[in-house]
């Protein structure tokens, strides 16, 4: 009996537990669901709720070009980056770009240790972002190809942004490469030289964004779209 439970825990068989919540840390019918949300006590992934504002989707930004919105996200991306790697050591980070209410804008990411998770949510928490708290929580999300709408990778998902899995709006490359090799290269620096923290310098100018033509403000110096001061 155990073991068909174990089976079928958090699959559509599982009439206990919510498998869209377990799967994707989100469900479109929320409080209302008939079955458990339970939230995880310990996780290495955490979520940032409907943070991201994709141009494309406002009236205001139907008129960008796809390098605009894309140095836009480039932005978003790199704001994000650079702040959640004060928190550990950060191994995933995306960023949905669907329509419905319980994706749209969502925030994930995943760090190596569960306790650096806990210390982000503990942070962010009392942070704000583009004008607006944020909401941070432990999410059970710990695969995300299963969390992600594979169709919608082949560019076939006909649901679009209505999709009830992950549609990711992916960074340019060369920004990941460079701040995944600056995470690696402020870690170094922080072990030699015994500092419990590692994200406060990530040791490189400019940003790929910066360096393609970005530009507007982010946390570092207090632009309209960056990180604000803690709540009063």
């Amino acid at each position: 009996m155990a073991s068909h439970l174990a089976n079928i825990y958090g699959t559509e068989q599982d009439r206990v537990n919510c498998a869209f919540y377990l799967k994707i840390g989100a469900c479109r019918h929320g409080d209302r669901c008939s079955r458990k949300h339970i939230k995880p006590q310990f996780s290495q992934t955490i979520l940032l709720a409907n943070v991201y504002n994709n141009p494309a989707h406002t009236l205001e930004g139907s008129t960008l070009s796809k390098e605009e919105l894309q140095k836009d996200f480039d932005r978003f991306y790199e704001d994000f980056y650079i702040e959640l790697c004060k928190y550990g050591h950060l191994l995933e980070l995306h960023v949905c770009d669907n329509v419905g209410d319980h994706l749209m804008g969502n925030v994930y990411a995943r760090f190596e240790w569960e306790a650096e998770a806990s210390k982000a949510v503990d942070a962010l928490n009392d942070r704000w972002y583009g004008l607006r708290p944020l909401h941070s929580e432990l999410s059970p999300v710990s695969d995300f190809r299963e969390a992600c709408c594979r169709q919608n990778e082949m560019g076939e998902c006909k649901r679009e942004g209505f999709c009830n899995f992950m549609h990711l709006r992916h960074p340019t490359k060369s920004l990941v490469s460079s701040l995944n090799a600056s995470q690696r290269l402020s870690r170094r620096k922080a072990a030699a030289s015994g500092q419990d923290t590692v994200g406060e310098e990530m040791g490189w100018t400019p940003s790929a964004a910066r360096a393609n033509g970005g530009g507007g403000g982010s946390w570092r110096d207090g632009g309209d779209v960056g990180w604000k001061p803690t709540r009063q």
